[in-house]
């Protein structure tokens, strides 16, 4: 088999294995994602600690 019919195969299947591979993940990643409360409460904290740093009288946060 000539090098360049070698190449042009590989080439082929190379590019169809990376297509395939975001093809799979554009299926199994989430469509929308559902860590709104969670960034929510994490911008709040950051808030009351920049908050807190500001005027001087910083608490931590309570661990969960």
């Amino acid at each position: 088999m000539d090098d360049d019919k070698l190449k042009l195969i590989l080439a082929a299947l190379g590019g169809l294995v990376f297509s395939l591979i975001f093809i799979l993940l554009a299926f199994v990643l989430p469509l929308k994602d559902h860590s709104d409360n969670a960034s929510l409460q994490a911008k709040q904290t950051l808030e009351k600690i920049s908050k807190g740093i500001k005027e001087g009288k910083y608490t931590p946060p309570p661990k969960h």
